[in-house]
Parts: C-alpha cells; structure tokens; sequence
C-alpha cells in the first residue's frame, strides 16, 4: 500500500509563489513516477507536471511552463511542485499521484490540497 500526502496550499495573490510537498509512504519501490494535476471547479482535473523517481526531464503542461518547477528528494520519499508567477486561473485543488513501471495510469492519489489565487 502507498500513501500520498499533501501540504503546502493556500491563498495567494496573483504573482505569488507558493510550494506543495507530497510525502510518499507505505511500499514507495512501487512507485516509478510522480506527478501533479490539479482540478478547477467545474472542470476536468488535468495534468500539471510529471517526473520519474530516476531521473530523466520532467513533462510540463504548456499553461505552466517557466513558472512552475517540480523536484523530488529521494531520501525524504517527497515530491515538491514549487509555483511562481501564480495566476487566478491556477486556482484549482491540486493532486500528487504515483503510477507503477510499465502502466500509464495514475494508481496512488493524494487527498489534494487548495491553492487559490486571488487577482
């Protein structure tokens, strides 16, 4: 079993930062890759930021690229998303989730946690 927890939300103004943690526990050598997706009311959840645990570069939605950063430390089994020149459409309740080698889908999933950015 693995758990997902997130931290880090809260209120910002626009052009603000902020940084979500997502602390992976339980049997983490299931987990081949990480990522963050996030869903906004009323919509789809979708696909923030993708990284393996291993290495390699990391796979951004355009709508986030050169102002979000995703990092990881192994050690610590954690997960950051660090978030600059936030926006009021980044507003959304945001998910860390884990997926295994070999399978696309997303198995692992987080509580979520919000981020709201005021304008």
């Amino acid at each position: 079993q693995v758990q997902l927890v997130e931290s880090g939300g809260g209120l910002v103004q626009a052009g603000g930062s902020l940084r979500l943690s997502c602390a992976v526990s339980g049997r983490t050598s299931s987990i081949y890759a990480m990522a963050w997706f996030r869903q906004a009311p009323g919509l789809e959840r979708e696909f923030v930021v993708g990284i393996s645990w291993s290495g390699g570069s990391p796979d951004y939605t355009n709508s986030v690229k050169g102002r979000f950063t995703i990092s990881r430390d192994n050690a610590k089994n954690t997960v950051y998303l660090q978030m600059n020149s936030l926006k009021p459409e980044d507003t959304a309740v945001y998910y860390c989730a884990g997926r295994e080698i070999f399978k696309p889908e997303y198995k692992y999933w987080g509580q979520g946690t919000q981020v709201t950015v005021s304008s």
